[in-house]
């Protein structure tokens, strides 16, 4: 049998961890995570990691792998992910990979084009024009000068859209177009599968796990890493609305209101990145039909 990763995308709360550990157990393989922000130790609840149970029931990489005090990049997830599915095929034909972070899957499965590095004068003015501005100078640059990047990247995320604008200013060109090049030959065959669910009822879930993570303590977690609120890892929903609680900016009832309202703008920007990949199947998450979808791929 051939080598397959299987890949279970989809926005966030849809519910991919619980139906990838069902998989990972039924294959009797591991699961690496492509989740931007569950790599790191110092944060859980916030990131909606999988539990101590869950972990001990399926190996898991790219979980508490990194400090919050690591840059990490497309790139690096791409080198991190193939390293661990060349072990994890040393004794399983199938490996899980399982994430929202849509860059992350498109590096694993098609590989990291080459893009300039920023010239430091560049980078520079705009690190300082955002230290001065803020996120809201930020995301309207960004729509401004590059509304493809506004309307498909990450735009909760300001290290990546600096980057934007960098590459921008320096080629003229939007950094998702230096990024649609030719594509990775993998040795490993790939089936990608996207979980989906009706929009009311994904908002409701989003909006009940954001008052389960407040109930699990997320407010005290994210006090513990506020000393370090400037850091790149935590410049995420569900910490910086809290940290602008923290520093007298709104209330709580408000900061919760708010990690409630992003999340939800998250997840249909997550949509909208997995819709765009034609290889993507789109199904409910549930366990018999995505199980019954893959035995007919891999048949």
């Amino acid at each position: 049998m051939q080598k397959t990763c299987i890949i279970l995308a989809g926005p966030t709360a849809v519910g991919k961890t619980a139906l990838a550990i069902q998989l990972a157990e039924y294959f009797s393989t591991e699961i690496i995570s492509a989740d931007s922000r569950q790599c790191y130790r110092e944060i859980s609840i916030g990131v909606a990691k999988p539990s101590a149970d869950e972990l001990e029931k399926v190996k898991h990489h790219f979980i508490d792998s990194h400090s919050i005090h690591e840059e990490l990049s497309a790139a690096d997830f791409e080198r991190y992910a193939l390293r661990s599915l060349k072990t994890i095929f040393l004794n399983n034909d199938i490996a899980i990979v399982t994430g929202g972070t849509g860059l992350y899957l498109k590096a694993l499965c098609e590989g990291m084009d080459e893009i300039p590095p920023a010239e430091e004068s560049v980078r520079n003015n705009i690190t300082a024009a955002y230290e001065k501005g803020g996120m809201e100078w930020l995301q309207w640059q960004v729509q401004l000068k590059d509304p493809l990047f506004w309307k498909e990247g990450d735009c909760n995320n300001p290290r990546r859209m600096m980057r934007a604008l960098e590459v921008m200013e320096q080629t003229g060109q939007s950094i998702l177009v230096l990024q649609k090049g030719k594509k990775a030959q993998r040795d490993f065959s790939i089936i990608k599968i996207a979980l989906e669910l009706p929009r009311e009822i994904l908002y409701d879930r989003i909006n009940q796990r954001v008052k389960q993570m407040m109930m699990d303590g997320l407010e005290a977690e994210a006090k513990s890493v506020y000393p370090f609120r400037n850091l790149n890892a935590l410049q995420t929903v569900g910490y910086r609305e809290l940290f602008d609680y923290f520093g007298g900016k709104h209330s709580l009832e408000r900061a919760v209101e708010l990690i409630q309202q992003n999340t939800r703008h998250y997840a249909k920007r997550q949509l909208t990145w997995f819709k765009k990949d034609p290889e993507y199947q789109w199904l409910r998450p549930e366990y018999d039909e995505v199980l019954a979808f893959i035995h007919e791929k891999i048949k």
